[in-house]
């Protein structure tokens, strides 16, 4: 089946910097476009970056442009996102999801605070 695992997040100052991971196993990957979404506290899901199935294109939340990077490697069948200048606001549980999917795994939390 469909198996989703994130793992990377943290407590990280503002200005800091972390380093997601999903690790995709049960489907093709590289068949696949790949999203990060998240969830802070209270509020809705909130699409964060997406990027195609042979990873030459990319997309981003104006909210992040120019500080998250995402990217894949269909070998490893892992999807990566990249967080740098992390602000309070980006403060959410993040998850990766398979094309139009809502998120079905169980995230990873990101706290940015000083």
């Amino acid at each position: 089946q469909v198996q989703l695992v994130e793992s990377g997040g943290g407590l990280v100052q503002p200005g800091g910097s972390l380093r997601l991971s999903c690790a995709a196993s049960g489907f093709t990957f590289s068949s696949y476009g790949m999203k990060w979404v998240r969830q802070a506290p209270g509020k809705g899901l909130e699409w964060v970056a997406e990027i195609n199935s042979g990873g030459d294109r990319t997309f981003y939340a104006n909210s992040v442009k120019g500080r998250f990077t995402i990217s894949r490697d269909n070998a490893k069948k892992t999807l990566t996102l990249q967080m740098n200048n992390l602000k309070p606001e980006d403060t959410a549980v993040y998850y990766c999801a398979r094309g139009n999917q809502s998120p079905r795994s169980q995230g990873t939390q990101v706290t940015v605070s000083s």
